[in-house]
């Protein structure tokens, strides 16, 4: 079932978004965006590429915890998740995204809200 991509524009003016599940959780978080237009594009390739689970790297930090990147089709990480105490709620939360993602609808907050 799809969740929700949530634009937010930060302090400095720069534009984010989180992929939200259907509860409300952030599933993914995007990098910061001088532009309105580059943070869509960016919405646009997570639904293109969060079907394909080649585009996932399962990652660990240095303090134990896991996590994933997202990756466009030129390598580029256009997405990552929090962190999760084990590799099997890592490995859910990547389900979550391939599920979520593709038919997500789009939620502006307005600045400060």
């Amino acid at each position: 079932m799809p969740g929700k991509f949530v634009l937010k524009t930060a302090k400095d003016g720069q534009r984010y978004f989180n992929l939200k599940a259907r509860n409300g959780e952030v599933l993914l978080t995007s990098e910061m965006y001088k532009a309105k237009a580059s943070a869509l594009n960016g919405i646009a390739s997570v639904q293109a590429n969060a079907p394909n689970e080649a585009r996932y790297s399962k990652q660990t930090s240095k303090t134990g915890k896991f996590y994933f990147t997202l990756k466009a089709g030129n390598n580029q990480v256009i997405g990552n998740s929090e962190m999760y105490e084990t590799e099997k709620a890592r490995n859910a939360g990547i389900q979550s995204v391939m599920k979520s993602a593709p038919g997500a609808p789009t939620e502006e907050v307005p600045p400060g809200a």
